[in-house]
């Protein structure tokens, strides 16, 4: 069984009742579900580096917008289409402190599949969340 090491991160601003979660859509490709930003480790890159990567590479958010909150969570994944290989997902929380923008597209710049494509990135209040997509949303109670 092949082991594809993750990172997915919880991206929030405000507090409180008034705490949003930064998800995402693809454009073009809406049957993929509201996501969270994340991707794989590269070979031989640190897991922070992979995660500030993945959240630039998905939402156009620089590392210095961003406060690191932690670590919340570390779990197992099994992607349904695929019953060789288990996703180790590092899940992270950071506080996002850049210029406050209600939504925005970022196309992605990547050396990934999914280099090219249009995210529509927005914040949604964690209180109201929709389900993520591959139960991506199954450490979120670590954050609220």
């Amino acid at each position: 069984m092949e082991i594809k090491r993750k990172v997915l991160a919880y991206i929030t601003k405000d507090e409180n009742a008034e705490r949003k979660l930064l998800v995402f859509e693809q454009k073009d490709n809406p049957e993929a579900g509201i996501q969270v930003p994340g991707g794989t480790i590269e070979e031989d890159e640190l897991l922070i580096d992979a995660l500030y990567r993945e959240i630039e590479e998905e939402t156009g958010i620089r590392r210095e917008q961003l406060q690191l909150n932690g670590k919340v969570n570390k779990n197992n994944y099994f992607p349904e289409h695929r019953k060789d290989v288990i996703h180790e997902r590092n899940i992270f929380h950071l506080t996002y402190i850049g210029e406050d923008e209600t939504e925005w597209d970022t196309c992605v710049n990547s050396t990934g599949k999914d280099n090219g494509m249009i995210f529509h990135c927005r914040w949604v209040p964690v209180n109201n969340l929709p389900a993520l997509a591959a139960s991506q949303d199954e450490a979120l109670e670590f954050i609220i």
